[in-house]
């Protein structure tokens, strides 16, 4: 059997193109609207958006369209698009003190300021497969919204707050760990600087923010479940709007609008430092675009470890943690081995072939040698 070149070119890409086109659409069926796919995929479109690193949930929802629902193919289009981008303003710190809550848990505290609030989550249903979904109807819709509008009593709501932080609890109490003076505190934007090692925390956190939820949570599991020494606490998790502004061309500070963003801030306990030093608490922190708890717990829990270089703990080595969870790079890497390699893989092969030539010639001549010796 032999080995020949594939010859293909401009025309058999533009086909293979029109193909997949056609295996998106070969079923005939009314077009997903946009607005539909930002509704009612909303999971699935914040997590594009923050992979992709650009909070834009309609074109999000065009990828996501487009790549057929792969999120990991959404978010590589989204981060492609953001490169072509103009960048004409730098926002200012968000302060997610001024979130509107949506949600708001905490697991160290029963009570917490402003209470725990459930909001939006499916964490205290059980998985079973809900199969009237099947026939689902724009009435039954109708139906629900009716319904859920009808239990609101417009005379107990309350006028929008915002709420203080767990974490200010242990700090009033002095149980936080003080800042490390030894840290790199310096500010870099990992889309216009080469990220070096060691990189600095705001590098990291920049990283993780645009970083897999499932390479994440690989990471973040590893470290719970003990190749490594963190296993923390929700301090407290967050997901709501909070304001954005930017500085316009004249020094002034400008409201542009709101996004949804998920905040979590984990607590873990230290050994101490040194002989007479209390083993403080310590903060790990994640954010991301809109609403993606998995991927806050796993940020803040791989932030605290990242702090704590330690051998052997894949989720205590930044580079490891950074480079691997990077979704968009992995699946670029990971998809190009589909791509020719003819050159090399001939190398490897006539190599082989060398190899084992050799080992055969090597076989007959023991061979020979033992006749030989038989028939003395």
């Amino acid at each position: 059997m032999g080995y020949v070149a594939v010859k293909g070119g401009t025309e058999a890409i533009h086909n293979a193109s029109e193909l997949a086109e056609f295996y998106r659409v070969k079923g005939n069926t009314t077009p997903i609207d946009i607005k539909q796919i930002r509704a009612q995929m909303r999971l699935a479109i914040d997590k594009v958006m923050g992979e992709g690193g650009i909070y834009a949930p309609e074109y999000a929802a065009i990828a996501l369209k487009q790549a057929e629902g792969d999120v990991y193919e959404a978010a590589f289009i989204l981060r492609a698009f953001r490169t072509t981008l103009q960048r004409n303003y730098y926002s200012q710190v968000i302060n997610t003190r001024e979130m509107f809550v949506k949600r708001k848990i905490s697991a160290s505290f029963r009570e917490i300021p402003g209470g725990q609030i459930l909001g939006p989550t499916r964490d205290y249903t059980q998985r079973t497969l809900d199969t009237a979904k099947a026939i689902e109807t724009a009435i039954d819709i109708k139906t629900f919204l009716d319904d859920f509008d009808a239990k609101i009593d417009p005379e107990k709501l309350e006028g929008i707050s915002t709420f203080g932080k767990v974490i200010d609890l242990l700090q009033q109490e002095g149980l936080l760990a003080p800042a490390d003076p030894t840290e790199d505190r310096s500010l870099i934007d990992i889309t216009r600087e080469a990220i070096k090692f060691p990189a600095p925390r705001s590098a990291r956190l920049q990283m993780m923010a645009r970083a897999e939820t499932g390479g994440l949570m690989a990471l973040g599991y590893s470290s719970q479940r003990g190749f490594g020494s963190v296993h923390p606490t929700v301090g407290e998790l967050r997901f709501g709007a909070v304001p954005v502004r930017v500085k316009d061309a004249g020094g002034r500070n400008r409201y542009i609008g709101k996004i949804e963003v998920t905040e979590n801030e984990m607590i873990t306990g230290s050994k101490a430092a040194k002989k007479g030093t209390p083993p403080y608490f310590t903060i790990g922190y994640g954010l991301c675009f809109g609403h993606n708890e998995t991927k806050v717990i796993c940020m803040s829990t791989l932030d605290t470890a990242m702090r704590r270089p330690e051998m052997g703990a894949p989720a205590n080595d930044q580079e490891f943690v950074l480079y691997h969870t990077e979704g968009v790079e992995a699946m670029g890497f990971t998809n190009h081995l589909k791509l020719p390699h003819y050159v090399t893989f001939q190398s490897s092969l006539s190599n082989t072939r060398a190899a084992v030539e050799r080992n055969n010639n090597a076989n007959k001549e023991v061979e020979q040698q033992m006749i030989q010796m038989q028939s003395v």
